[in-house]
């Protein structure tokens, strides 16, 4: 029986989603014996610094991706939010498992709405992304960084430590903790990160078998959503490092991608939207990419990168 090795993060997290994808292609290629290997990424070895501070090229991918590089194992599961838009040459993202719901959720410790928190309330996120949309809405909370595992970060809810938690609903729902949920943040109030919600399977790009055997759990509308959001992030050489949010939907065969690029503070948000047909995906994506940076995104962009502005 031909063994497939599937590389994955070791977290409760990482394995539900790596168990979700192996089980699907189990049914798919019962000729097939898939093993789950666990590797540590980089962003597993720092657990006390903000994600932002460390710098985001690949901290929770790049192991995986050199493995795959030396065919230690055969396909990589990422959480499609973490892999960088620019993939390493000779790997390609093969297959984009169904999508869960994308948004971001409230968790608070009172039972309390975003709008019924109180001023100076303590709200700890692990994305800047979050912290510059709530700013913008409710620049009287107290946002600070929280790092850790989902049970990690619950548990610094239950000891005080905050009030109240931003978090993505995907990862909640797959470990069976949506009881713990107060509220779904509109789309109109906090847009998701990029690829939030979705499964991305890696693998070689010569690797034709392998390639062949996760075609089947490919989700085209999901495929494209990604494609879209993952155009409009790479245009904009964004990562956690600048908060940038985009959500693409699909229906029938309209695509329509919102995003949205802030400065630090959430004082200067831009944000906007794109549609047209689904197979101008990554068009639509760097058309809507564009916009933002003309309508004075550019300008906020450089500056959080340090650079100069153009006079």
């Amino acid at each position: 029986m031909r063994r497939i090795v599937v590389g994955t993060r070791g977290s409760a997290l990482a394995l539900e989603q790596t168990g979700i994808v192996v089980e699907a292609l189990k049914r798919k290629w019962p000729k097939y014996r898939f093993e789950i290997v666990k590797l540590k990424t980089t962003g597993d070895h720092i657990l006390d610094v903000a994600l932002a501070k460390i710098g985001d090229k690949g901290l929770f991918t790049k192991e995986l991706e050199a493995a795959l590089l030396k065919k230690e194992i055969d396909l990589a599961v990422h959480s499609l939010k973490d892999v960088p838009t620019v993939l390493p040459e000779g790997l390609v993202i093969g297959a984009v498992f169904r999508r869960e719901y994308p948004g971001d959720v409230l968790i608070s410790s009172s039972g309390a709405t975003l709008d019924a928190l109180p001023p100076g309330t303590r709200v700890g996120t692990s994305s800047l992304r979050r912290e510059a949309q709530l700013r913008h809405y409710r620049p009287d909370l107290q946002i600070s960084p929280v790092r850790g595992n989902l049970t990690t970060r619950l548990e610094k809810l239950r000891s005080g430590s905050f009030d109240a938690l931003v978090l993505a609903w995907a990862g909640m729902a797959r470990l069976g903790l949506e009881g713990y949920v107060t509220q779904r943040l509109p789309y109109s109030l906090c847009l998701p990160a990029v690829g939030q919600g979705a499964i991305g399977v890696e693998i070689r790009a010569d690797d034709q078998e392998v390639a062949r055997i996760i075609e089947g759990i490919d989700d085209a509308d999901s495929s494209a959503e990604v494609s879209a959001e993952r155009a409009f992030m790479r245009r904009l050489e964004g990562g956690c490092q600048v908060p940038v949010g985009a959500l693409a939907r699909v229906i029938d065969s309209e695509l329509t991608i919102e995003g949205m690029v802030s400065d630090l503070e959430g004082r200067r948000l831009f944000r906007g939207r794109e549609s047209g047909p689904v197979i101008e995906a990554e068009g639509l994506g760097v058309r809507l990419a564009e916009r933002l940076l003309a309508m004075g995104a550019a300008e906020v962009l450089r500056a959080l990168r340090g650079e100069p502005l153009r006079q």
